[in-house]
């Protein structure tokens, strides 16, 4: 990543950062893949290109989808099917972003926790 490339992820990561300290519920993890996840699922993740994916349920990422003209989020080749990219404008507006981390995060949280794989 050329230095103009760092700095923009840098400002990116940072509105990722400032945006989950809106919920102390969630705990930003991964030093070098930055991410949130309850019970074994992610609900959020920041992109080493610095493109915010959120995992929404349904409904609400159709309606995502069209009213932020954006897509689906695609990782290594792969379409990740319950996530959506968030535009850097709206990226750069947590207060209106916020409502849709939690929807995130509230999503995930419904979901059937993973096992766990740690030895005990």
């Amino acid at each position: 990543m050329n230095k103009a490339g760092a700095g923009a992820y840098a400002e990116k990561l940072e509105l990722y950062e400032k945006l989950v300290a809106t919920n102390p519920k969630v705990e930003r993890k991964g030093a070098t893949f930055p991410y949130t996840s309850l019970n074994g699922h992610m609900s959020s993740i920041l992109t080493k290109t610095g493109t915010l994916a959120l995992r929404l349920p349904a409904a609400e990422r159709d309606k995502f989808l069209k009213k932020y003209k954006t897509k689906l989020s695609v990782q290594y080749g792969t379409v990740m099917k319950e996530y959506v990219e968030v535009p850097d404008a709206l990226l750069k507006n947590t207060r209106e972003l916020k409502k849709f981390f939690d929807l995130s995060y509230a999503y995930v949280g419904s979901l059937k926790p993973k096992p766990t794989t740690r030895k005990k």
